[in-house]
């Protein structure tokens, strides 16, 4: 097991690397092949590297405060990668359909809770489908939930067939692991997190805003 979360499950795995002082689990993947054999570290395995960190980072926006971080990826960079085409090809290769279902996110299922700072994005099954949803088509779009002016705290519900997938992101000293971990059988990073639910989805956004208001004054503070 290769992990850079909080309260991993050590007792599941025979061997283990993992610490919390790291941007990525990618980047935990360098120190290790570094260690072994850093031959094995060739362009191919850099770009893969390169992905991992920039993704898990949000583009070197968070968990990357440490100049470690930035030393691995100019190591990357020395192996021959293009940085800017990478990023266009993750960032800015949409298909048409998920551009559709980004703006319908914004413009019909974002919903504002001021006196929370927070705000949350819902989609069901039957969405996604009309939007002829492919695996990551979705990535991303809590972020925008959380850009706005004043909010604290931003959530993305995706139903599923078997559950509602929710994503967390927070700002300032607002844990989003904690409140995963507490009450939607998650975990992750403080400030970007995930947890399932497995009532409906409409049982899960109503239970999000009862919990939301335990929460009142660390959001306002």
């Amino acid at each position: 097991m290769i992990d850079h979360h909080i309260n991993p499950d050590l007792t599941a795995y025979d061997f283990s690397f993992s610490t919390t002082e790291t941007s990525s689990t990618s980047e935990l993947i360098f120190d290790m092949m570094a260690e072994l054999n850093p031959q094995l570290i060739n362009k191919t395995i850099s770009e893969c590297i390169y992905v991992g960190i920039m993704t898990d980072t949000g583009s070197f926006s968070y968990s990357c405060n440490s100049e470690k971080t930035f030393r691995i990826v100019a190591e990357l960079f020395k192996n021959g990668i293009d940085g800017v085409k990478i990023h266009k090809l993750i960032y800015d290769t949409f298909s048409e359909s998920r551009l559709r279902l980004l703006g319908y996110c914004l413009s019909d299922k974002l919903v504002v809770l001021p006196e929370y700072h927070t705000a949350y994005i819902w989609l069901t099954m039957e969405e996604l489908d009309r939007f002829n949803y492919k695996t990551g088509d979705t990535e991303g779009v809590v972020n925008y939930a959380l850009g706005i002016k004043g909010i604290k705290f931003a959530a993305l519900f995706t139903e599923k067939e078997d559950k509602i997938r929710i994503s967390f992101r927070s700002t300032d000293n607002f844990e989003a692991n904690t409140f995963a971990g507490n009450h939607f059988e998650g975990g992750g990073h403080k400030n970007a997190a995930g947890g399932d639910s497995f009532i409906t989805i409409k049982e899960t956004l109503e239970k999000f805003e009862i919990l939301l208001n335990d929460y009142k004054d660390d959001l306002s503070g």
